[in-house]
């Protein structure tokens, strides 16, 4: 599992400001060290014992990837009730995908002069 680590690892940090560190035991993404919107879980979390990333969402997202895709999209504790989204790792999600399952999140809650360094050619 450590692969899907680094993978989500390399998506995250290619995004301008993103800091890595522990956030409750486990890898965790910020926005300029602040604001978090990734959690990889490698060894699962509580009741969910599969690997898996927590990430945020923009609005809605959340509901229509679950009804999309359930077997590999869910409601996450804790931060599902504000629209994050879990991806489990486990169910062949290619890394394309989930690059962009973590922008979006990103997008969700980076500033607006970070998501214009993003967007800029």
């Amino acid at each position: 599992m450590s692969d899907m680590v680094a993978i989500v690892r390399r998506a995250c940090l290619r995004l301008p400001e993103v800091s890595e560190r522990l956030s409750h035991g486990t890898p965790t993404w910020f926005v300029r060290g602040k604001r978090s919107f990734a959690t990889v879980w490698p060894d699962g979390h509580h009741q969910d014992d599969f690997a898996h990333l927590w990430c945020a969402a923009p609005p809605g997202a959340a509901v229509e990837l679950i009804a999309e895709d359930p077997r590999t999209y869910f409601r996450p504790p804790y931060v599902g009730h504000r629209g994050w989204v879990g991806v489990r790792l486990d169910t062949g999600i290619g890394e394309a995908e989930l690059a962009e399952i973590i922008e979006d999140g990103y997008r969700a809650v980076a500033p607006r002069t970070l998501l214009a360094r993003l967007d800029a050619p």
